[in-house]
């Protein structure tokens, strides 16, 4: 029997995400956490995870798909690519078993899982056909994989940051990876992906939904705490050039501001699924 894919070599864009991501679960948590929580319901739903469900979250963050399936009485395994991640999984969901494991390579027999999830994963790694692949070698015969990402292009709400950041003459700082194999990211796109890992009932569709968030939170979130390609352009700007970006950014908030005071950011997702045959 199995138990992992043969071992490959690591991409630029795959270290990279190591690196922007290592010791970040805390910082994660203050300010993403929420919002990729978002689709889990949906997700969970496209895998079928219900009482009893063989269930693995890979790219399981701070445990928030995790936490859900267990409130559905499923059998949780989880893994993440970050130590820090899989720590705050173990401390959220201590009946989990969560450990470190990064795409493409998963610690685990073929046909091990019932229902296989990744929420926001694959546009962490630069080969989504491989770790989708991966994601199917694990699943049993009949069984589910569901996943979701960004779809580009992306909603107002998304672009918030990046925006501002245009619009102060910030850019990309030379050096900073790109995916090495690029994709559409619409619901066929990623339908596509996984068609082409060899899953079949394959179905994609876009979520959209309104973020509600405190503007100086929100931008704290993604700049003094460096998460994510955001706050790696932010965190290499000088302190003129990152209060000229917050000038920005402020001016932008205001089109976003409710009445409450609050950012209306609008999200779109992607969630694709499909059954190993």
């Amino acid at each position: 029997m199995a138990t992992a894919a043969t071992t490959q070599q690591e991409f630029p864009f795959d270290a990279h995400e190591r690196r922007m991501w290592a010791g970040r679960a805390a910082a994660y948590r203050r300010s993403a956490e929420r919002l990729c929580a978002h689709p889990v319901p949906a997700l969970l739903d496209a895998a079928r995870v219900t009482r009893g469900t063989r269930h693995l979250d890979v790219g399981c963050g701070t445990g928030s798909v995790v936490e859900a399936a267990r409130t559905r009485g499923a059998h949780l395994t989880a893994v993440d690519a970050e130590p820090d991640m899989v720590t705050a999984t173990r401390a959220r969901v201590p009946e989990a078993r969560a450990e470190r494991a990064a795409l493409p390579e998963l610690p685990f027999p073929d046909d091990e899982f019932d229902a296989v999830t990744a929420n926001f994963v694959l546009n962490h790694v630069a080969d989504p056909v491989a770790a989708l692949t991966e994601l199917r070698r694990v699943l049993r015969p009949g069984g589910r994989v569901a996943v979701t990402l960004w779809r580009h292009p992306n909603a107002a709400g998304q672009t918030l940051l990046g925006r501002a950041l245009e619009a102060s003459g910030a850019s990309r700082p030379a050096g900073l990876p790109r995916p090495e194999i690029d994709f559409a990211r619409t619901g066929e796109g990623v339908a596509g992906l996984l068609r082409s890992a060899g899953l079949d009932d394959v179905h994609g569709e876009e979520l959209t939904w309104e973020h509600r968030a405190d503007a100086d939170t929100w931008w704290a979130g993604f700049t003094d705490e460096g998460i994510g390609t955001v706050g790696s352009i932010i965190g290499a700007l000088t302190d003129d050039e990152r209060a000229a970006a917050r000038t920005h950014y402020d001016r932008l908030a205001g089109e976003m501001t409710a009445a409450d005071g609050r950012l209306a950011l609008p999200h779109i997702a992607v969630l694709a699924h499909g059954t190993r045959a």
